[in-house]
């Protein structure tokens, strides 16, 4: 049987050895395992985004494959240290900090373990506490993936309900009006990502080729509001302009054709970062 693949996602970056050990002890656990990269550029500390980028890519992997996400603000902390198994069969080894709110909300959770650290815990390093991402994640991932343990074997486990998870705020639709939350961002690009799904906003009757009225609040604040095109696409409109899309994960978002939206209106994204479509007929 074909060995499962591990994808890493951190907010380490690539400016020292971080990654690059964690991918040593992956090795020399099992020189045979496959590596990839998910991102290393999650915001520091930011188990939300983690959480969400977890859920934006995982569908698309070969079933099995075991995720190993490590953005751990309470490293060395009495946080547990954990591997689920999602409804849809993938694993994700991972602190139990946030991280897995989209999956449990959305993909579904069948079974989570707390690592058991007396055995599956990188031994030659057990001096230190701060770096769990090498000496316990990549290290029971790596002997999971290998064979070497069972996914019983990872350590006890406990109750699905007991995962810690972020609230995640619905979106408020009816007849030619959205409400809802800028949920995540395109970095690279300056698109923001909401929370409202594609059939819900067409069932509501926004359609494409619509001039829709958006305003954005951060808080109680007006920040930015223009009257755009809803458009299957950045083409649709001019070098500059902005258009409401559809984006990857069948959600409404908005951007800057060949420009960078979030930092042209000075905009972001979270929990007070807001933004109403209405159509007026």
């Amino acid at each position: 049987m074909e060995k499962p693949i591990l994808v890493f996602q951190t907010d380490f970056t690539y400016k020292e050895g971080a990654v690059c050990s964690m991918y040593g002890v992956v090795k020399s656990v099992d020189r045979s395992l496959e590596i990839f990269d998910g991102t290393h550029e999650i915001p520091h500390f930011d188990t939300w985004s983690a959480s969400y980028r977890l859920y934006q890519t995982m569908r698309f992997w070969p079933k099995g494959t075991i995720f190993v996400s490590v953005v751990d603000p309470g490293v060395g902390t009495s946080r547990r240290a954990c591997v689920a198994r999602t409804s849809d069969q993938y694993y994700v080894v991972t602190p139990d900090n946030g991280t897995l709110t989209h999956l449990k909300a959305y993909a579904g959770i069948d079974e989570v373990r707390e690592i058991d650290e007396t055995r599956n815990r990188l031994k030659s390093t057990e001096g230190t506490s701060v770096f769990h991402g090498r000496d316990l994640f990549g290290y029971c991932a790596a002997r999971l993936a290998s064979g070497i343990i069972t996914y019983e074997e990872v350590g006890p486990a406990y109750s699905v309900e007991e995962i810690v998870a972020h609230p995640i705020i619905q979106p408020k639709v009816s007849p030619n009006r959205a409400e809802g939350i800028f949920e995540i961002c395109d970095p690279n690009f300056g698109n923001l990502w909401t929370n409202i799904p594609l059939d819900v906003f067409l069932d509501n009757g926004f359609e494409y080729g619509d001039m829709i009225d958006m305003t954005i609040c951060h808080g109680d604040r007006v920040m930015h509001h223009e009257k755009t095109l809803f458009a299957k696409s950045f083409g649709y409109v001019n070098k500059g302009e902005t258009v409401i899309y559809t984006n990857e994960l069948m959600r409404i978002a908005v951007a800057t054709c060949m420009g960078n939206f979030r930092e042209t209106w000075h905009v972001d994204y979270g929990y007070d970062w807001t933004v109403l479509f209405e159509k007026r007929v």
